[in-house]
């Protein structure tokens, strides 16, 4: 038991807060599901009888599992989501007696846990090597679809935090069960529409071709927990389609670029090479010729759109480009989103076919309504790292100016014309250049498609703006030192709350149960520096349901590891005499991917805005989010949780987020995993080799977008090392980067646990590199750190800039 501070509440009932954040779920849910095929079927009519399959539609999947989970009071099924809507459901009995297959599955999957926790030290361990499989239903009968006019089939993936997805059936690919009720559905001649609840994508290029009937699909995503409720307002036609893919769908497994050298496919969970360099997602399947199934920023509608070309300018950071759009349908408002990309000349470097440099999304536009919107374009977004003049360059010619719906379906409206080579950005030699080898970068093929793109741009009848570019200022942060005497008084501050279980998810933060961590409380009766408290992300804030408080003494009762996850299921609540019960009900906004999905930049702010709310009713100062690793392989555990494949999408969405949350005063967000920590299995121990080129275009670019548009006060390094060094001990990344180039100001944390290995990060080298914080803290962290000043390895310039960057971030939150 430990004195915490009441952040929940004694009233168990629906808060207004709650009811406001469930109205907005539903609505930011719907906004970032994605329409992928519709021949005429949808949306339904409300007096349709529809037949409702597949586990997903009883136990519809809100989320991820692990840190990225929350502990909030009620999911919504698209069952009851139907139901609640006023739809004729004539599949019932199926679905009742799915309902029981799930239970029995849950407690058999619950005794497996627990049983495998008694042979870990971590019981996170046996969780996250032992996920969840949703159970299959029994066999559709004809029954089951008797006098239906539709079938709608979910299908549902849970995946989640310390194990990468399979290239089985039953996880990328289709398991027997699914493909045989789908193709019997299909044998029945009526039209099927197949929802999928997944966060990353499958493989269905099989069964679009055998299945005939299947006469629309909608990507819902992991929506939230009023997802059910989202998806029927869209089925139905209340809410209008207008989310567009984050990530490339491919049409085979093996079309991906990283696909069978990655994570524990090529049986080397050590090393990863990313030797596809800079040519991830639609990069690459542009510049390499790959037809996908469903392209990046793909996304369809009820209703259509036209778009133009309206005009171009300067701006002090780049160009505006003002694009018209309007809705040419008869019958449903519906929103565009304009995505803008340029081609590139592949006159010094060999560069992909084309990268997206903007976009902008259109409010609801009535049927023949339109709306001008401006595109913001940035230099930057046109420049290119040259790893043999260390810096990012815009090199001489023309680079084309494309404007359309998604990544295939796009005309040149512009062009820029460069006369001269620009170094725009001069950074620091700091990343070796020999570290694996890029195949891709000599490829010719890649090469002449991109030329050829050029020469389409050229040829074309289109205005043309010269642009002379400009070399920007350094961003340099200013090292603050704090000055408290002595300097070994500050050494706590490295680290978080040494607590009994500290080391362990989801028991870390002991004033408010069930947060992730807290900085040190060692200073506060001395200086009246106080602790700083972390809850977990990205879809919300995770805490605990509930929690007891002794009437008596004012302590609350602790819960261990397992207590904290799924909403307490794998631990039995202890209730005790002479307690009072608190509770803690947050919002399950939808995954990360999903919001990014709705490429809505003002949801994104809104959604910031709305955790910023709950940190402040539950006394978080700290929100350990917004996740932003790029999408490499859709076989990441984790990628639900991260924005995209693309780097400039993922920064601008981590901006706004941050912006939103921040605009609260005393709320800050911590955006994570910095760097490359793109694949769950062996994360603490993988050694991921990439060039600088691919490392700074690619995987760092996001960060740095979001660092210099919303300055967050804090960033989390990744459990990885990069190029041979563990990430929370990289000078390169935490000081030479993230500090001298780009200004960041705040501070940087480990991840949970990162020195606990033996082969994990130094505590002092985090120390040394500019990671400023090791989370959740031990003694053996302050052991390490002492010892290391009194060596001489760490000087007390090094301690006193950390600590003063924790005093500025202290300072900020008020």
């Amino acid at each position: 038991m430990t004195n915490q501070i009441h952040s929940g509440t004694l009233e168990i009932k629906l808060s207004a807060r709650e009811e406001k954040h469930r109205r907005f779920a539903r609505k930011a849910a719907a906004e970032g599901m994605v329409l992928l095929k519709n021949e005429g079927v949808l949306p339904l009519n409300v007096d349709s009888s529809i037949a409702l399959f597949g586990g997903g539609a009883v136990q519809t999947i809100k989320g991820g599992t692990g840190s990225g989970d929350v502990n909030n009071r009620e999911n919504i099924s698209v069952y009851q989501g139907m139901k609640e809507a006023g739809a004729v459901i004539t599949s019932e009995s199926w679905l009742m007696e799915y309902e029981i297959c799930y239970e029995s599955a849950r407690i058999a999957w619950k005794k497996r846990i627990l049983k495998a926790a008694e042979n870990v030290e971590n019981p996170f361990d046996a969780y996250a090597a032992n996920p969840f499989s949703m159970p299959e239903g029994r066999r559709i009968l004809k029954e089951d679809i008797k006098d239906a006019q539709v079938a709608v089939y979910v299908i549902s993936r849970i995946c989640g935090e310390g194990k990468d997805r399979r290239k089985e059936e039953g996880d990328y690919y289709l398991s027997r069960s699914e493909q045989e009720d789908i193709l019997f559905l299909n044998q029945s001649g009526i039209p099927i529409v197949l929802l999928l609840n997944v966060g990353a994508p499958i493989e269905l290029t099989d069964i679009l071709e055998e299945a005939e009937n299947i006469r629309a699909v909608l990507n819902i995503s992991l929506p939230g927990q009023e997802g059910g409720r989202a998806t029927a307002d869209v089925l139905l036609g209340r809410a209008v389609p207008a989310g567009r893919l984050t990530a490339t769908w491919a049409r085979r497994y093996e079309d991906y670029p990283s696909a069978e050298d990655f994570g524990y496919l090529n049986g080397n969970l050590d090393t990863e090479e990313y030797r596809e360099g800079i040519y991830v997602g639609y990069r690459y399947f542009d510049s390499f010729g790959k037809r996908p199934l469903f392209s990046f920023g793909y996304g369809l509608s009820y209703t259509s759109f036209s778009m133009g070309y309206e005009g171009i300018k300067r701006t002090e950071r780049g160009v505006e480009l003002v694009v018209s759009v309007k809705n040419t349908g008869t019958v449903y408002s519906g929103r565009e989103v304009v995505q803008v990309y340029a081609s590139l000349p592949q006159t010094e470097s060999t560069k992909e076919l084309k990268r997206l440099v903007g976009f902008a999304k259109t409010k609801d536009l009535k049927p023949q309504e339109s709306q001008r919107l401006v595109i913001s374009i940035e230099q930057s977004y046109l420049a290119s790292y040259s790893e043999e003049q260390h810096a990012w360059r815009i090199d001489a010619g023309t680079y084309g100016i494309w404007i359309g719906e998604h990544s295939d379906v796009l005309q040149p409206v512009v062009k820029i014309i460069v006369q001269k080579q620009t170094l725009i950005k001069r950074t620091r030699a700091v990343f070796p250049s020999n570290t694996v080898s890029d195949e891709f970068f000599v490829d010719e093929t890649a090469r002449r498609k991109a030329e050829e793109w050029i020469r389409i741009a050229e040829q074309k009848k289109i205005p043309s703006l010269v642009f002379v570019p400009w070399e920007e200022n350094s961003r340099s942060s200013q090292p603050h030192l704090a000055d408290i005497q002595p300097v070994t008084e500050l050494i706590p501050l490295l680290y978080g709350n040494i607590t009994q279980g500290a080391s362990t998810l989801g028991s870390a933060g002991m004033r408010v149960p069930g947060s992730a961590g807290e900085t040190t409380e060692a200073l506060e009766e001395k200086y009246g520096i106080r602790s700083l408290i972390m809850a977990d992300g990205p879809a919300g804030l995770r805490l605990r349901q509930s929690y007891e408080v002794d009437r008596e003494t004012d302590t609350v009762y602790g819960a261990g590891v397992l207590g904290s996850l799924e909403n307490g299921f794998l631990e039995e609540i202890k209730h005790h005499k002479n307690a009072d019960i608190y509770y803690q009900y947050c919002t399950a906004f939808p995954v990360g991917t999903a919001l990014a999905q709705s490429w809505d930049t003002e949801l994104l702010r809104e959604v910031g805005e709305a955790i910023a709310v709950e940190m402040e009713e539950f006394h978080v100062d700290l929100w350990l989010a917004p996740g932003m690793n790029i999408h490499r392989s859709p076989l990441c555990g984790r990628n639900f949780e991260y924005y995209s494949e693309d780097p400039l999408l993922s920064g601008i969405m981590a901006a706004c987020v941050t912006e939103g949350v921040q605009s609260h005063k005393g709320c800050g967000v911590t955006i994570k995993h910095f760097a490359c920590n793109n694949q769950e299995d062996n994360r603490m121990g993988v050694n991921v080799r990439v060039s600088e080129r691919a490392l700074r275009e690619i995987y760092l670019r996001g960060f740095e977008i979001a660092v210099k548009k919303s300055r967050p006060v804090a960033m989390m390094s990744a459990y990885n090392l990069v190029n041979g060094i563990h990430a929370a001990n990289s000078w390169e990344l935490c000081t030479a980067v993230a500090r001298e180039e780009w200004g960041f100001e705040g501070v940087i944390m480990s991840d949970w646990n990162t020195t606990v290995p033996e082969d994990g990060s130094v505590p002092w080298q985090c120390i040394a590199a500019g990671n400023d914080i090791i989370m959740p803290g031990n003694k053996k962290d302050d052991e390490n750190i002492c010892k290391a000043y009194e060596d001489g390895k760490l000087s007390e310039e090094m301690i006193r800039r950390s600590a003063g960057r924790i005093f500025q971030m202290l300072k900020k939150l008020g």
